[in-house]
């Protein structure tokens, strides 16, 4: 399988490849279809898999490519329950050592899905709205 696309950029995963045209699937929708050869070409440098993945809105990849484990998913939702939430207690209610609670909180705002903040007048954290909105549906999911 391999990432290629059409004349308006659109991507498609290639399924099948034939003398004419070739079987694609989009990856959005899911639906496939025969494209003719000459209006579709070889994206270089992207997985296919990278494409199968551009079906899940990024906010949820985001979500799914920074939390690595069960505890930093908890702490994730932890952040978002308890909204903003300070250092001391991050680290004093959770089973995390400061390095560990440090670097989960370093992924974290890298990937967006978190922005400093204040709590109980002092230094914390909150989930960001990107952040929110992830986990808000992936809470409707689970329902």
């Amino acid at each position: 399988m391999r990432t290629v696309r059409d004349a308006d950029g659109n991507r498609y995963l290639l399924l099948k490849e034939s003398g004419q045209a070739s079987l694609v699937r989009d990856p959005d929708t899911g639906d496939t279809r025969h494209l003719p050869n000459d209006q579709w070409e070889l994206v270089d440098g992207e997985s296919p898999l990278e494409t199968a993945a551009s079906a899940l809105p990024e906010m949820i990849r985001r979500v799914m490519t920074a939390v690595h484990d069960e505890r930093a998913l908890g702490l994730l939702l932890e952040i978002e329950t308890r909204g903003p939430v300070d250092i001391r207690t991050l680290l004093s209610a959770y089973d995390l050592c400061e390095s560990d609670l440090h670097g989960l909180l370093t992924e974290f705002r890298a990937a967006g899905l978190l922005e400093e903040a204040t709590a109980n007048g002092q230094r914390g954290y909150a989930t960001t709205d990107e952040a929110s909105a992830a986990l808000a549906v992936l809470h409707r999911e689970l329902d």
